[in-house]
Protein backbone atom coordinates (compact mmCIF):
# COMPACT_ATOMS: atom_id res chain seq x y z
CA UNK A 1 0.00 0.00 0.00
CA UNK A 2 1.22 3.27 -0.59
CA UNK A 3 2.46 5.75 2.40
CA UNK A 4 0.09 8.35 3.45
CA UNK A 5 2.36 10.74 2.47
CA UNK A 6 2.90 9.16 -1.11
CA UNK A 7 -1.00 9.13 -1.88
CA UNK A 8 -1.45 13.00 -0.62
CA UNK A 9 1.68 14.08 -2.84
CA UNK A 10 -0.29 11.79 -6.00
CA UNK A 11 -3.91 12.74 -5.23
CA UNK A 12 -2.36 16.69 -5.46
CA UNK A 13 -0.61 16.05 -8.91
CA UNK A 14 -3.54 14.08 -10.01
CA UNK A 15 -5.98 16.49 -9.47
CA UNK A 16 -4.14 19.58 -11.09
CA UNK A 17 -3.30 17.37 -14.20
CA UNK A 18 -7.14 16.53 -14.34
CA UNK A 19 -7.97 20.20 -14.36
CA UNK A 20 -5.37 20.77 -16.70
CA UNK A 21 -7.37 21.74 -20.31
CA UNK A 22 -6.81 19.13 -23.10
CA UNK A 23 -8.32 16.77 -25.48
CA UNK A 24 -10.46 15.05 -23.08
CA UNK A 25 -12.33 18.14 -20.91
CA UNK A 26 -12.87 19.68 -24.31
CA UNK A 27 -14.39 16.58 -25.82
CA UNK A 28 -16.66 16.20 -22.60
CA UNK A 29 -17.46 19.81 -22.22
CA UNK A 30 -18.66 19.86 -26.16
CA UNK A 31 -20.30 17.05 -25.12
CA UNK A 32 -22.26 19.01 -22.50
CA UNK A 33 -23.18 21.70 -24.72
CA UNK A 34 -24.55 19.70 -26.82
CA UNK A 35 -26.88 17.38 -25.03
CA UNK A 36 -26.22 18.52 -21.30
CA UNK A 37 -25.02 17.89 -18.52
CA UNK A 38 -26.25 14.03 -18.23
CA UNK A 39 -24.16 13.76 -21.69
CA UNK A 40 -21.73 15.29 -20.31
CA UNK A 41 -21.38 13.14 -17.15
CA UNK A 42 -22.28 9.89 -19.44
CA UNK A 43 -18.78 10.89 -21.47
CA UNK A 44 -17.28 11.24 -18.66
CA UNK A 45 -18.09 7.76 -17.22
CA UNK A 46 -17.06 6.28 -20.12
CA UNK A 47 -13.87 8.13 -20.14
CA UNK A 48 -12.97 6.83 -17.33
CA UNK A 49 -13.81 3.07 -17.65
CA UNK A 50 -11.11 3.63 -20.83
CA UNK A 51 -8.74 5.08 -18.15
CA UNK A 52 -9.42 1.79 -15.98
CA UNK A 53 -8.62 -0.41 -18.95
CA UNK A 54 -5.30 1.15 -19.22
CA UNK A 55 -4.86 0.99 -15.96
CA UNK A 56 -4.96 -2.54 -15.95
CA UNK A 57 -2.88 -3.45 -19.29
CA UNK A 58 -0.17 -1.27 -17.07
CA UNK A 59 -0.23 -3.18 -14.45
CA UNK A 60 -0.23 -6.65 -16.84
CA UNK A 61 2.83 -5.01 -18.19
CA UNK A 62 0.56 -4.49 -21.84
CA UNK A 63 1.24 -0.85 -21.96
CA UNK A 64 4.29 -1.63 -23.46
CA UNK A 65 3.33 -2.69 -26.50
CA UNK A 66 2.71 0.93 -27.75
CA UNK A 67 5.85 2.11 -25.96
CA UNK A 68 7.95 -0.20 -28.30
CA UNK A 69 5.96 -0.93 -31.30
CA UNK A 70 5.51 2.70 -33.51
CA UNK A 71 2.90 1.05 -35.82
CA UNK A 72 0.49 -0.27 -33.31
CA UNK A 73 0.72 3.51 -31.59
CA UNK A 74 0.71 5.12 -34.83
CA UNK A 75 -2.14 2.96 -35.79
CA UNK A 76 -4.24 2.87 -33.00
CA UNK A 77 -3.87 6.97 -32.81
CA UNK A 78 -5.37 7.68 -36.64
CA UNK A 79 -8.13 5.15 -35.53
CA UNK A 80 -9.23 7.69 -32.98
CA UNK A 81 -8.39 10.73 -35.16
CA UNK A 82 -10.61 8.93 -37.66
CA UNK A 83 -13.75 8.12 -34.84
CA UNK A 84 -13.73 11.64 -33.69
CA UNK A 85 -14.73 12.89 -37.28
CA UNK A 86 -16.91 10.23 -37.78
CA UNK A 87 -18.50 11.18 -34.35
CA UNK A 88 -18.25 15.16 -35.23
CA UNK A 89 -20.22 14.38 -38.54
CA UNK A 90 -22.87 13.26 -36.51
CA UNK A 91 -23.25 16.71 -34.99
CA UNK A 92 -23.81 18.29 -38.45
CA UNK A 93 -25.82 15.29 -40.25
CA UNK A 94 -29.30 17.17 -41.16
CA UNK A 95 -31.60 16.01 -37.79
CA UNK A 96 -34.80 13.68 -38.99
CA UNK A 97 -37.38 14.36 -37.09
CA UNK A 98 -40.90 13.28 -36.97
CA UNK A 99 -44.11 14.44 -35.08
CA UNK A 100 -43.87 15.12 -31.26
CA UNK A 101 -40.94 12.75 -31.30
CA UNK A 102 -37.01 14.34 -30.63
CA UNK A 103 -34.71 14.92 -32.93
CA UNK A 104 -32.85 11.19 -34.04
CA UNK A 105 -29.18 12.30 -34.14
CA UNK A 106 -29.57 12.45 -30.60
CA UNK A 107 -27.44 10.18 -28.89
CA UNK A 108 -29.16 8.40 -25.35
CA UNK A 109 -26.59 8.35 -22.48
CA UNK A 110 -25.61 4.67 -22.86
CA UNK A 111 -24.54 5.14 -26.50
CA UNK A 112 -22.60 8.34 -25.20
CA UNK A 113 -20.90 6.58 -22.70
CA UNK A 114 -19.54 3.67 -25.48
CA UNK A 115 -18.42 6.35 -27.79
CA UNK A 116 -16.65 7.77 -24.99
CA UNK A 117 -14.88 4.47 -24.36
CA UNK A 118 -14.02 3.89 -27.89
CA UNK A 119 -12.09 7.13 -27.73
CA UNK A 120 -10.15 6.96 -24.92
CA UNK A 121 -9.38 3.34 -25.66
CA UNK A 122 -8.13 4.90 -29.02
CA UNK A 123 -6.04 7.25 -27.51
CA UNK A 124 -2.56 5.33 -27.01
CA UNK A 125 -1.22 8.36 -24.97
CA UNK A 126 -3.24 7.00 -22.10
CA UNK A 127 -1.42 3.90 -21.57
CA UNK A 128 2.34 5.25 -22.14
CA UNK A 129 0.98 8.39 -19.30
CA UNK A 130 0.42 5.61 -16.95
CA UNK A 131 3.40 3.17 -17.70
CA UNK A 132 5.64 6.66 -17.22
CA UNK A 133 3.39 8.34 -14.12
CA UNK A 134 2.37 5.26 -12.27
CA UNK A 135 5.91 3.87 -11.70
CA UNK A 136 7.05 7.42 -9.89
CA UNK A 137 4.98 6.93 -7.06
CA UNK A 138 5.76 3.24 -6.26
CA UNK A 139 8.25 1.76 -4.04
CA UNK A 140 10.22 -0.67 -4.94
CA UNK A 141 11.78 -2.02 -1.40
CA UNK A 142 7.56 -3.24 -1.27
CA UNK A 143 6.51 -6.32 -2.51
CA UNK A 144 3.11 -6.60 -5.00
CA UNK A 145 3.98 -3.77 -6.85
CA UNK A 146 1.74 -4.51 -9.42
CA UNK A 147 -0.92 -4.15 -6.34
CA UNK A 148 0.41 -0.51 -5.67
CA UNK A 149 0.19 0.61 -9.52
CA UNK A 150 -3.28 -0.71 -9.57
CA UNK A 151 -4.47 1.04 -6.47
CA UNK A 152 -2.24 4.14 -7.71
CA UNK A 153 -4.32 3.45 -11.24
CA UNK A 154 -8.06 3.50 -9.40
CA UNK A 155 -7.43 7.10 -7.84
CA UNK A 156 -6.47 8.86 -10.73
CA UNK A 157 -9.36 7.41 -12.32
CA UNK A 158 -11.41 8.32 -9.67
CA UNK A 159 -9.93 11.61 -9.30
CA UNK A 160 -9.82 12.80 -12.89
CA UNK A 161 -13.53 10.97 -13.16
CA UNK A 162 -15.02 14.15 -10.39
CA UNK A 163 -13.14 16.44 -12.23
CA UNK A 164 -14.67 16.02 -15.79
CA UNK A 165 -17.90 15.31 -13.97
CA UNK A 166 -17.55 19.32 -12.87
CA UNK A 167 -16.50 20.30 -15.93
CA UNK A 168 -19.66 18.31 -17.34
CA UNK A 169 -22.03 19.73 -15.17
CA UNK A 170 -20.31 23.51 -15.84
CA UNK A 171 -20.45 22.96 -19.23
CA UNK A 172 -24.08 21.46 -19.05
CA UNK A 173 -25.62 24.93 -17.54
CA UNK A 174 -23.89 26.54 -20.17
CA UNK A 175 -25.60 24.65 -22.90
CA UNK A 176 -28.89 24.98 -21.09
CA UNK A 177 -28.53 28.71 -21.39
CA UNK A 178 -27.63 28.13 -25.31
CA UNK A 179 -31.02 26.05 -25.58
CA UNK A 180 -32.86 29.33 -24.12
CA UNK A 181 -32.07 31.51 -26.84
CA UNK A 182 -33.41 29.78 -30.00
CA UNK A 183 -30.93 31.50 -32.26
CA UNK A 184 -27.94 30.24 -30.55
CA UNK A 185 -29.39 26.69 -30.04
CA UNK A 186 -29.05 25.71 -33.77
CA UNK A 187 -25.13 26.44 -33.75
CA UNK A 188 -24.55 23.93 -30.56
CA UNK A 189 -23.91 20.85 -32.21
CA UNK A 190 -22.41 22.85 -34.54
CA UNK A 191 -19.55 24.16 -31.93
CA UNK A 192 -19.46 20.31 -30.68
CA UNK A 193 -18.72 18.78 -33.81
CA UNK A 194 -16.67 21.46 -34.61
CA UNK A 195 -14.32 20.46 -31.41
CA UNK A 196 -14.85 16.50 -32.30
CA UNK A 197 -13.05 18.03 -35.74
CA UNK A 198 -10.47 19.91 -34.37
CA UNK A 199 -9.19 17.16 -31.89
CA UNK A 200 -9.48 14.99 -34.41
CA UNK A 201 -6.65 17.19 -36.38
CA UNK A 202 -4.34 17.62 -33.78
CA UNK A 203 -4.45 14.08 -33.31
CA UNK A 204 -4.13 13.53 -37.09
CA UNK A 205 -0.82 15.96 -37.26
CA UNK A 206 0.53 14.35 -34.13
CA UNK A 207 0.59 10.92 -35.84
CA UNK A 208 2.56 12.28 -38.63
CA UNK A 209 5.07 14.07 -36.66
Amino acid sequence: MPSIEVFIAFSVVCFLLSITPGPSILYIAARSISQGPSAGVSAASGMAIGSFIYVVATVLGLATIFKYSPIAYTGLKIAGAFYLVYLGWQYFKPAEQTAGSPLLNKKNNLAIMKQSLVVELTNPKTALFFLAFLPQFVNNAEAQVSTQLLILGVIYTLITLCCDISIALLSGKLGNWLNKNNRSSHWQDKLAGSVMFILAGVIGYESMK
